[in-house]
């Protein structure tokens, strides 16, 4: 006889108390039990009750009979206590559970001799077929998030003044694409315990079990080697290494440092700002001015964008325990999403001083500019929700916006390296004209002097 209130397991208990007795007298219940069976909560309740059940030795097919009842049960009404017997694979089990409820039924459940009932319970193993694989994988890379870095590291490789390899740009694209998702898994890896507690993130793909930790930590190490070594064969040394530490930055600093410091928020900008100098290195293999001040707009348009998503989520950061500037002082997040919202403007004034673009990207970035300026002022001006949100959509907007004004206004580099080119071989052919004229000059004096002795 096993008496379910002797029980320790408290799960199994919790769980056949609160969810179990009560479903026995709803018609629902009894109409929908195909429903019922392939829902998550049930999945949810047998995964809890699991230890139980394997110790006992009761069946699925007996636990499932007792939880939603059977079609030939007989059922009387007594004043206090409810009795379920539930026979199992040889010994037929009496199980009692009282209850605290005034009324209350006893639910007498043949027993079932069929094949299921004969089993001992078995572990299920989870298979996951490759496409569903792909969609967690996606997941757990954050796919949207790596397309955006892999945009930025795009503007920085085409705005180089090198010709284009496409081979290389294709190299420089999937090795930045495999270290942003190792960065993003290892993230989520380390910040589960945390996840769970965000409504934004409570839906991730380690925190709902759909992959376990183990298997999350080997794809970030994967991709990650995979990653570096393709900028390192394919592309360069030097692309390679800023894609390493930037998993390294992310990871090992930026992730730490968000439940320590509201620093946390410039380390992370430091980290989106590297993908344009990685496509920049990849192209001219050094770092110049160019890829810095490219960096420089991605490092500044990083607070406005992230500032306003946090706004929304600052309850959230509060109760997971991170130290967010919008948790901390929510004056200064606004503050700064200003400040580097008219940061932008000199930023983008110095592309075509650096001759990188004409001077009518200056034109253009200001009116983009002046956009991303009057949602951060609103921010500023009163922080609530929707001055958050639409300052946050206005950078999404921005970015792709003015990544591409960059490209469309670029100085054709190949037409003045030709006029360059033209103009030096004028150079020289005039030296060698007046290196001629002057030879002959000597030699016609010469040919005098040598008359006259």
């Amino acid at each position: 006889m096993i008496q379910l209130k002797n029980i320790n397991n408290n799960i199994f208990r919790q769980y056949f108390l609160k969810l179990g007795l009560k479903f026995h007298l709803t018609e629902r219940i009894r109409n929908n039990r195909q429903k019922i069976l392939s829902s998550k909560k049930w999945k949810v309740l047998l995964n809890s009750a699991w230890p139980f059940l394997e110790k006992n030795k009761i069946s699925i097919t007996n636990f499932r009979n007792a939880r939603l009842g059977n079609i030939h049960k007989t059922i009387t009404t007594p004043k206090k206590s409810t009795v379920v017997t539930t026979p199992v694979t040889t010994v037929t089990t009496t199980t009692t559970v009282t209850t605290a409820t005034t009324s209350a039924t006893p639910i007498t459940i043949p027993e079932d001799t069929s094949h299921n009932a004969q089993q001992k319970i078995s572990l299920p193993k989870k298979t996951i077929d490759f496409p569903r694989l792909l969609r967690l994988y996606k997941e757990l890379a954050k796919a949207k998030l790596a397309a955006l870095v892999i945009l930025t590291t795009m503007c920085g490789y085409a705005m180089a003044p090198m010709s284009t390899d496409l081979l290389c740009l294709l190299a420089t694209t999937t090795g930045t694409g495999l270290c942003v998702a190792s960065a993003n898994a290892f993230n989520q890896w380390i910040e589960i315990p945390y996840d769970a507690q965000m409504s934004r993130t409570r839906n991730r793909v380690l925190v709902r079990n759909a992959l376990t930790p183990f298997h999350a930590f080997t794809f970030g190490t994967i991709t990650g080697i995979v990653g570096v070594g393709i900028l390192s064969t394919m592309v360069n040394q030097l692309t390679a290494i800023l894609g390493a530490s930037n998993i390294f930055l992310y990871t090992c600093i930026y992730t730490q440092m968000k439940r320590m410091t509201i620093a946390n928020t410039w380390v992370g900008s430091m980290v989106g700002a590297i993908p344009p100098i990685m496509g920049w290195a990849a192209c001219t293999n050094n770092l110049e001015i160019g890829s810095l001040i490219l960096g420089a707009i991605l490092f500044a348009w990083q607070f406005p964008h992230f500032n306003a998503l946090a706004w929304n989520m600052r309850f959230d950061y509060e109760k997971a325990g991170y130290k967010m500037m919008v948790v901390k002082n929510p004056a200064l997040n606004s503050r700064v999403s200003l400040r580097y919202a008219l940061a932008l403007f000199p930023l983008s004034i110095m592309i075509p001083y650096t001759e990188m673009t004409t001077w009518w990207f200056a034109l253009d970035s200001s009116l983009i500019n002046s956009v991303l300026l009057l949602g951060a002022y609103r921010f500023w001006k009163d922080s609530n929700d929707k001055s958050a949100r639409d300052l946050f959509f206005a950078s999404l907007v921005h970015l792709p916006v003015i990544m591409a004004l960059m490209m469309a206004h670029k100085k054709d580099w190949r037409n003045e390296l030709n006029e360059n080119d033209e103009e030096l071989m004028k150079k020289v052919l005039l030296e060698l004209e007046i290196e001629n004229f002057v030879d002959k000059e000597i030699e016609k004096e010469f040919n005098v002097s040598n008359i006259e002795a």
